[in-house]
């Protein structure tokens, strides 16, 4: 057989946008909306997916299902990846941070659409590997490895936080590395299923919690 051109790969990750514009339709009730914002579509276009897994899995890649990175860790299922990112309700410039940066591809979505990206990485192998290919591919992320329950304060405050693992409750250094206004998208409750959450930092500094759709994610991991 051939091997994949990027003329077949473009195809799939348009084919993938297709799968995650229904899901989107189907869960709007829960998301609150029925499209994906057109900016976060546009990434999910024009970021390779493909370069963010094994190499082994490539061609895999545009599936709808979470894949396998190494570390007993998953890249999520395109369809939630994309709702979380839409959820944070980015605007160009705006200042991310990330945890759990994994290979990198959430944060190279979160970059594309001109945002300032700060991704925090527990597991040093994926901090280099993500840091690598954001190089490779034009990407202004800044990754460190450490505890992500800890955030990055000396970048703080973020107009938005996104946390790729779940937790019990939203770790209190994040919510005050938030600003005012601020908004972040984290997945809360037990070991086996939890709750998609957007949690904002209210002007007066309480916190507001919207549940938004049952999802399953690892752990989140204290150093």
């Amino acid at each position: 057989m051939k091997p994949m051109t990027e003329h077949h790969l473009a195809t799939l990750r348009r084919h993938m946008v297709e799968i995650i514009d229904m899901h989107f339709d189907l869960a709007s009730d829960e998301i609150g909306k029925d499209s994906l914002d057109p900016a976060v579509r546009r990434a999910l276009l024009d970021v390779p997916r493909h370069l963010f897994v094994p190499q082994q899995l490539a061609a895999l890649a545009y599936q709808d299902t979470p894949l396998p990175i190494g570390f007993d860790k998953t890249l999520s299922q395109p369809f939630i990846g994309a709702a979380m990112v839409d959820l944070l309700g980015l605007e160009p410039g705006e200042r991310i941070l990330e945890i759990g940066t994994g290979l990198g591809y959430q944060a190279a979505l979160i970059s594309e659409m001109a945002a300032q990206v700060w991704s925090v990485e527990i597991v040093e192998e994926f901090a280099e590997a993500a840091a690598t290919r954001f190089a490779a591919l034009g990407h202004d992320v800044a990754v460190r490895v450490g505890d992500g329950t800890r955030g990055w304060a000396e970048h703080a405050p973020f107009d938005a936080v996104l946390v790729t693992a779940a937790a019990t409750a939203p770790p209190e250094a994040l919510v005050e590395q938030l600003r005012p206004g601020g908004r972040m998208v984290i997945p809360l409750g037990g070991k086996d299923i939890q709750q998609l959450t957007v949690v904002t930092r209210q002007a007066d500094g309480t916190v507001g919690t919207r549940e938004i759709m049952p999802v399953r994610f690892t752990r989140l991991e204290v150093d």
